[in-house]
């Protein structure tokens, strides 16, 4: 039996901890704000509840597969899961309205043809196939393996098919995400969405990769799901998980540095000098390993990844209000910017859209409101990071959060004079409970060249380990649950482990 220290209570350090819990090691967490769950919280006021990190579920298979490895009870018996239909409405600048169908292709092909007129869901069908062979070529490597042997191993070409296009001199190039839904969609609209999923994830449009359509095509194959009482409730399961598996947490403790002995990580020191020795050591991403050089993380003559902050954050607006909600809301609305370049702007030069592009969530779900007469939304947009845009400036956030509510009234007329108050959420305070500087949210990894590809769960120092969105294979829930699984089966089969069969 190894004794395990765990840096972070998040999403993916939790995972890991489930897992070698029952492989029979003493796991103990230590976190230095006074819950778990990392970037997935909640806020609570006068009987209004709020998601302020993710609010859907896509690739549930990866918490299935997670409560079958570390118990009896599944997932299901844990946490209700519902599936959400239509998996989004999407309400573009001229008017447009389409709702998309869950986990249904026809169904998707057949709504777009009916919003957009005909041949358009033949289109987004057609680019749906191509995302699909991306994905089958990328699952495994990209989601389901170590990253081997460096974590720039995926860079080298392109998985999505026919991206390879022409330049001047006879040069040729790949395409961007942006340009496949100019060339291939062949409809502002239809660019728009595939745009907005990108969007979603941190992504620029504009830069990404091809292989980026995996994102559409992650919530079109497999659909999107709810937790009932809130993405929180998942968090709360995994944390249950964890405990009857026997792993400590540590609450309130700041790890401010990794202790080496004899050429490995032998264990942590946390703030105030206490000292937790070790034989392996879980840590919140490379980034923030402390005490550590690159050199010790990443290997001699390694490149380092670039910071953070580089990537954006998070805005989000918890609204209460007055009003029962209507029957037949849609769960999740998606508000397309009036203008597309608009929401490029903020990763070209940390500039704000006039009008974002707002995700707005109404569950139907009452352990969220006080009662039937009032209804609990949240409202998202990507922003710049606290390192592109000075969020604790006057009157910054509330501003921008007007604007967001502007662009949701188009999907819930009336919207802004139900509001009996809000609660604004910047950067800044996803890096405070984070970490993340300038709280800064992770993208998914993506596999091409110019791709976004986050450093091995393993690193140059034996015996020390990394997890969770700023490590392989980056950011969001499946993948924070991948990640967990990924470390937990390096540690407990050695460095041939290959990942699950």
């Amino acid at each position: 039996m190894a004794r395990i220290a765990v840096i972070g209570a998040g999403t993916g350090a939790m995972a890991a901890a489930a897992r070698l819990a029952v492989a029979g090691h003493r796991v103990t967490v230590y976190e230095r704000t006074e819950t778990y769950g990392g970037a997935v919280r909640r806020f609570e006021r006068d009987g209004f509840r709020f998601d302020t990190g993710p609010g859907l579920l896509t690739l549930p298979a990866v918490y299935r597969d997670l409560f079958i490895k570390t118990g009896k009870e599944p997932l299901e018996e844990c946490v209700e899961l519902v599936q959400v239909d239509p998996s989004s409405r999407h309400v573009f600048a001229d008017g447009t309205q389409v709702s998309l169908p869950n986990a249904s292709r026809a169904g998707v092909v057949a709504a777009l043809d009916e919003a957009l007129g005909a041949g358009a869901g033949e289109r987004w069908g057609d680019f749906l196939v191509r995302a699909r062979e991306a994905w089958d070529r990328t699952r495994r490597p990209l989601l389901e393996e170590p990253l081997w042997p460096n974590w720039q191993v995926l860079a080298d070409k392109e998985p999505y098919p026919g991206t390879t296009y022409k330049r001047l001199l006879g040069r040729r190039r790949v395409a961007r995400l942006s340009e496949i839904g100019g060339r291939e969609l062949r409809d502002p609209r239809l660019a728009q969405l595939l745009d907005g999923y990108a969007l979603a994830y941190g992504v620029d449009p504009g830069t990404a990769p091809a292989s980026a359509a995996v994102l559409p095509y992650m919530e079109h194959a497999f659909g999107t799901w709810y937790v009932r009482g809130g993405i929180r409730e998942l968090a709360r399961a995994v944390y249950d998980r964890c405990r009857k598996r026997r792993v400590e947490f540590v609450f309130g403790a700041e790890v401010t540095r990794i202790l080496e002995k004899d050429g490995r990580a032998a264990g942590v020191e946390l703030a105030g000098g206490t000292v937790a020795e070790a034989d392996f050591v879980v840590g919140q991403g490379p980034w923030r390993l402390r005490g550590l050089t690159g050199r010790q993380v990443y290997g001699a003559g390694a490149v380092e990844p670039e910071p953070e902050d580089r990537y954006p954050g998070r805005m989000v607006v918890c609204l209460a209000l007055r009003g029962a909600r209507e029957p037949g809301a849609v769960h999740r609305t998606v508000v397309h910017a009036a203008d597309g370049e608009g929401d490029l702007d903020l990763f070209r030069h940390g500039v704000l859209p006039d009008l974002p592009t707002t995700v707005v969530d109404r569950p139907d779900d009452p352990s969220l409101r006080p009662d039937g007469e009032h209804e609990s939304v949240v409202l998202t947009a990507t922003v710049p990071s606290a390192a592109e845009y000075d969020w604790a400036a006057p009157g910054a956030a509330g501003a921008f959060a007007d604007r967001m509510a502007a662009a949701a009234e188009r999907a819930v007329p009336g919207l802004r004079e139900r509001v009996l108050w809000r609660e604004v959420r910047t950067p800044l305070d996803t890096e405070r409970e984070t970490g993340a500087a300038g709280g800064a949210v992770p993208p998914p990894a993506l596999a091409a060249p110019e791709g976004v590809l986050h450093p091995a769960n393993s690193t140059a120092l034996p015996g020390l380990f990394a997890v969770g969105g700023w490590s392989h294979p980056g950011g969001g829930l499946p993948h924070a649950g991948m990640s967990g699984a990924l470390v937990a089966g390096l540690i407990v089969e050695g460095p041939e482990f290959r990942g699950s069969q």
